[in-house]
């Protein structure tokens, strides 16, 4: 795909990217001022070694995958199809062909896409699900970002490209920082991020998207599809009737959500936030609270450069430096049966192909390293997947784009 979802292409980086040193100790490097993060104040917990087993391949650039109940597997492939895996197979016939109704993707470097696909949560009754795609759009705006509501034919799997209802589109001045996540939470609303916008630094405006709640940019929304046409507003959301606020809005400060997630166990929303040019973050994101995004990068000060006021912020429960990586994937808290080890472990990864754990100790949370058997090596990980059983499944692509048709999907299985 590309390195995820992050304008990387700057001339200040050299032919793989000036990737900046890490310190455990405050100090100041590049105009910013850097704070012992809370998850690396423990040792690191032990190394986990499993093993994948591929369940799918031929894929172009798979970004999102869900389970209809029914033994297959829809993916999302990046250009615009939902491909079909039965019984072990990639049908050659997609569900759902949506290049009808986006922009053309790029063959290299490209955020924009089909990024994400989610299930009603009455699914099995009512035949919906929803999707998240990049549109054309006019004026000054770069293309528009789309979430859509499609439904399975009474007597068939059949879908018409055209039957689609829109739930949201939201106009974006650049072609990057998309978001592109959606899933439903425990309370049957559904949940969408976007990013700030794109380019560089959140540049909108005085105190850019992220912060501003007049707009839906660099959020994390929840919307109500059962209720009026296209959406209405839960009456408990944060900012439901409060002047300049946008209803939608469940939390923000926010760079570029591209992976969130809910803990089948616990109900918690895990969502990976990627950095700009230093620091990947996690966080646990809660009702109205503020992720900091412009004025932080991770829990480092970023605009203003030096003395930014934290307060009110709510801090990642874990960030790394871009000695590890420069794009950070969301997973999964682990709630299957099939990997013990992982046990109520959130299992995330960077797009370089590095994967991670967090694991809760005490008031705090450690990250430790996965290993990753029978894979080939220097694969890109896309995303995420979890099917109703808990299990995990890894999208992978050895491109940066998804220009061939070289992407996986994995399933994380016992070593």
């Amino acid at each position: 795909m590309k390195p995820l979802f992050r304008y990387k292409y700057s001339i200040k980086r050299n032919a793989f990217f000036m990737l900046i040193g890490m310190g455990a100790v405050m100090f100041v490097c590049s105009s910013y001022v850097f704070h012992t993060p809370k998850s690396n104040s423990a040792a690191e917990p032990p190394l986990i070694t499993v093993k994948v087993q591929q369940i799918s391949a031929n894929l172009q650039s798979p970004t999102a995958l869900t389970f209809p109940g029914n033994g297959d597997i829809w993916v999302t492939e990046q250009p615009g199809k939902i491909r079909v895996i039965k019984d072990g197979k990639l049908l050659d016939e997609p569900l759902l062909d949506l290049r009808s109704k986006m922009l053309k993707v790029n063959k290299g470097y490209e955020e924009r896409g089909l990024l994400g696909i989610c299930l009603h949560p009455q699914f099995k009754s009512n035949k919906k699900f929803y999707v998240f795609y990049s549109a054309n759009t006019t004026g000054k705006f770069n293309h528009k970002d789309v979430v859509a509501e499609y439904k399975l034919s009474a007597n068939s799997d059949a879908i018409d490209p055209n039957s689609g209802r829109v739930i949201l589109a939201q106009d974006k001045p650049d072609g990057n920082h998309d978001g592109g996540c959606i899933q439903f939470g425990r309370d049957g609303y559904l949940y969408i991020s976007f990013g700030d916008g794109g380019g560089q630094g959140d540049k909108h405006g005085e105190i850019g998207n992220g912060q501003n709640l007049s707009n839906l940019l660099g959020k994390i929304l929840r919307v109500d599809v059962n209720g009026n046409t296209p959406y209405s507003i839960p009456k408990n959301n944060p900012f439901a009737g409060k002047k300049d606020a946008a209803p939608e809005i469940w939390a923000y400060g926010f760079r570029n959500p591209y992976r969130f997630s809910f803990d089948k166990a616990s109900g918690q929303l895990f969502a990976g936030d990627v950095g700009q040019d230093l620091w990947e973050e996690v966080d646990i994101v809660t009702k109205g609270a503020n992720y900091g995004w412009r004025l932080t990068e991770g829990t480092h000060c970023y605009n203003p450069a030096t003395g930014c006021d934290i307060k009110g912020i709510t801090m990642p429960i874990a960030e790394y430096s871009h000695t590890e990586g420069i794009s950070v994937i969301g997973g999964y808290v682990y709630n299957g049966k099939q990997v013990p080890v992982l046990k109520s472990k959130y299992v995330f990864a960077d797009w370089v192909g590095k994967v991670f754990y967090l694991q809760k100790s005490g008031s705090q949370w450690q990250r430790g390293k996965i290993t990753f058997q029978n894979i080939p090596a220097n694969l890109k990980i896309i995303g995420f997947g979890e099917d109703p059983a808990g299990e995990v499944y890894v999208l992978t692509n050895s491109d940066t784009g998804p220009e061939n048709a070289n992407g996986s999907i994995y399933k994380i299985v016992k070593n």
